[in-house]
């Protein structure tokens, strides 16, 4: 199954920001699961985790301590974990993933129009998905899904259901969230 399909069947994504909700997440019914902590001392056990309980793990490794976007970074990943792929804001560090075969999410921030402009000028095709945050912008969401051919997913701010269906509707793919009262849903 390719990344769309796996991100259409799977509307939800568990984000998790530490080892508590990581449990929650592999227990969810939450099939793929971003990983928005760690250090390059924890990763590989987080990766055998997510992989053990037979979900997709997707880690955001410009938050990962002692990481940088060199290309060592994303053989390790590759080679040394379970991760499935990446999310970067990064264009050079999403562009080094597909070169190993990794899943790789690029993430936006959009605030403002001249924020919306870069987005759009700096989308990398080599992506598999965008996320875009905040998630509860139904405007952004359309333009973006319209103006790119890849997944969509909203992230950020997304508290309630009605928020996760807006977004649906608005055009995401899938949302992801921190929120595990939404995981199951």
């Amino acid at each position: 199954m390719n990344i769309k399909e796996l991100l259409e069947e799977n509307p939800i994504i568990a984000a998790v920001k530490n080892e508590e909700q990581l449990e929650l997440a592999v227990n969810s019914s939450a099939q793929i699961i971003f990983v928005l902590f760690g250090d390059v001392m924890n990763i590989k056990k987080t990766s055998e985790i997510i992989a053990s309980n037979n979900k997709m793990g997707i880690i955001h490794i410009d938050l990962v301590e002692g990481f940088t976007n060199k290309e060592v970074v994303i053989r390790f990943i590759k080679e040394e974990t379970r991760f499935d792929g990446i999310i970067s804001t990064k264009p050079q560090v999403v562009k080094l993933a597909k070169k190993y075969n990794l899943v790789a999410v690029q993430r936006v921030f959009i605030f403002d129009t001249l924020s919306l402009n870069t987005v759009k000028n700096h989308m990398i095709s080599e992506c598999d998905a965008i996320e875009v945050l905040p998630g509860i912008i139904p405007k952004v969401l359309g333009i973006i899904s319209k103006y790119s051919n890849k997944p969509v997913v909203a992230g950020g701010l997304i508290e309630t259901k009605e928020e996760v269906m807006q977004a649906l509707s608005s055009g995401a793919t899938c949302i992801s969230t921190t929120k595990k009262e939404i995981w199951d849903m």
